[in-house]
């Protein structure tokens, strides 16, 4: 399979070693017409602080792929390693965050995100655990709604709080499936704002499915796409040549913007196009 660069601007980005790689992945599931391959074959490599999205059509084993990454899942063939070590099981060096938050409904914002720090760190003091809560909390704007349950906040202050929980960790590697499919436009830009500026601080691995391929533009540093399932690969990978940090208005008005814009929707709904 070949990865076919778009644009081939060096940043700084491109390193010698390969803190994520994911080497001859495929997955297999038995049916009762015979086996059903997901994905086939899937190569690539990320650098550690990388921001990568994943875009392609339903049904291309996009959160399949990213479940093997987390470790909920296991390919049928090939390998996942991080820093070089075999991805077999899930764990704290790598979080995810669903579209649907995963709250715990009858704890607190302020204690969903304590019950993750206090289950990583047994070792820590209360205040310790208490005070990391807090910290990333205050991260995502969310100090004053602490004590409320998710019952009583919005969609995107939910979003806030799984973000908060799986950063509070200190993963390697941040998972996110779709994390701002169901918020409405505003909510949406403004957590993608919150994201790049926690992304830029923290500089953790970041890999992201979207549908959007705006936010996909805004947000990485390369955008994967992928073919249609089943047996779906990796189509193409673009890199995202504009500086950071980004500013959503100037990008917009970069005639690149639109080069990218219009070649990755031709991949999408020309090249991969769903069968009528």
């Amino acid at each position: 399979m070949q990865l076919v660069n778009k644009n081939t601007q060096t940043n700084q980005l491109q390193k010698e070693d390969n803190f994520l790689v994911i080497e001859g992945v495929s997955k297999i599931y038995p049916t009762a017409e015979g086996p059903y391959t997901v994905i086939d074959g899937i190569d690539l490599k990320v650098q550690e602080g990388e921001f990568v999205c994943i875009i392609g059509h339903s049904g291309c084993g996009k959160s399949t792929l990213l479940n093997m990454i987390s470790g909920f899942n296991t390919p049928t063939d090939g390998v996942v390693l991080l820093q070089d070590k075999p991805i077999t099981e899930p764990g704290p060096d790598r979080m995810m965050v669903f579209q649907n938050y995963c709250l715990l409904p009858w704890l607190s914002v302020f204690d969903n995100v304590y019950l993750a720090i206090d289950t990583v760190f047994p070792n820590k003091t209360k205040a310790e655990k208490r005070a990391i809560a807090r910290e990333h909390l205050a991260m995502v704007g969310l100090t004053e709604a602490a004590d409320k349950k998710p019952g009583q906040i919005s969609g995107g202050m939910k979003q806030r709080v799984a973000i908060a929980r799986a950063l509070s960790i200190r993963p390697q590697v941040l998972i996110l499936d779709e994390p701002f499919g169901a918020l409405d436009a505003i909510t949406k830009e403004e957590l993608q704002e919150e994201l790049l500026q926690i992304w830029q601080e923290h500089q953790v691995t970041v890999l992201m499915i979207t549908h959007d391929i705006d936010e996909a533009l805004f947000l990485a540093d390369r955008l994967v796409m992928m073919t249609n399932g089943p047996a779906a690969k990796i189509g193409e990978v673009l890199n995202i040549p504009f500086s950071r940090p980004r500013n959503r208005r100037q990008i917009m008005e970069d005639p690149e913007y639109y080069n990218l814009r219009n070649y990755a929707l031709d991949f999408l709904y020309r090249k991969c196009a769903h069968a009528e």
